[in-house]
């Protein structure tokens, strides 16, 4: 695609906006920054919205609304401002999160490592230095996409699926960082284990990362671990909110 937004009307159910082929730290700035300008505007006839790595989602019944409507408001919402240099919406929070790293719980560390050509203790130091972004919700309800990561860890999934992985766990793939929200196969290196749950419907705020949050770890130990899965269900994680 070029270099300008496109839209698009996704069936009768709402229409996409796209800032570019591939995730690039552009365009998924443009679709977070983007989605809560139309979500400050209030337009009526937009139910809902959504970010993903490099598009915005609004959910328009296109029955009920004319498609030439809505897409001439978003053409002069885009046409306002450059996007890919707009800053992350106010509130966003930086969350700190444990992570145990013990190869009980984080079984393909030293593979991971061995493929990013470092040792175990520096793909450890380069963990605990990094402060992602959650880029995305997605695959499972709550579900974040963490990155960007350096270059060297541009890593390729795996060519057979882990059977099964547990909520909680921290993997690692192209650059990025997924926390899973539920118990599922995945062919990315699982690398760390939290206590913490994306997604628990019995919290009052079920999902409480947000596209735009930053993220960072604390290692601890496996005793640590069983003791914070014992407790609540974001096992042990602290926010602030970021200036």
């Amino acid at each position: 695609m070029t270099d300008a937004p496109q839209i698009a009307r996704v069936g009768v159910s709402g229409v996409l906006v796209t800032f570019g082929d591939t995730l690039t730290e552009q365009a998924n700035l443009a679709a977070v920054a983007f989605r809560a300008e139309v979500d400050a505007q209030g337009w009526p006839e937009v139910q809902e919205t959504a970010s993903t790595l490099v598009s915005t989602f609004l959910v328009v019944d296109l029955i009920v609304v004319e498609y030439q409507d809505i897409f001439a408001r978003l053409s002069a919402l885009l046409d306002s401002y450059d996007w890919r240099t707009a800053a992350l919406p106010a509130g966003r929070k930086l969350w700190t999160l444990p992570v145990c790293f013990d190869p009980d719980v984080a079984p393909q560390l030293e593979d991971a490592a061995r493929v990013a050509g470092v040792t175990v203790k520096e793909a450890l130091a380069h963990f605990e230095a990094a402060r992602t972004r959650v880029i995305t919700l997605g695959f499972a309800p709550g579900q974040p996409y963490l990155g960007m990561l350096p270059d060297q860890w541009d890593l390729p999934r795996q060519a057979n699926l882990i059977p099964r992985v547990p909520i909680g766990a921290l993997v690692i793939a192209v650059r990025q960082f997924v926390l899973f929200a539920t118990s599922a196969p995945t062919g990315w290196r699982h690398v760390g284990q939290t206590a913490f749950r994306p997604f628990d419907p019995a919290r009052d705020v079920p999902v409480v990362l947000s596209p735009g949050d930053e993220v960072r770890f604390a290692r601890i130990t496996a005793s640590e671990l069983a003791e914070l899965e014992a407790k609540d269900s974001l096992g042990g994680a602290e926010w602030s909110l970021l200036p």
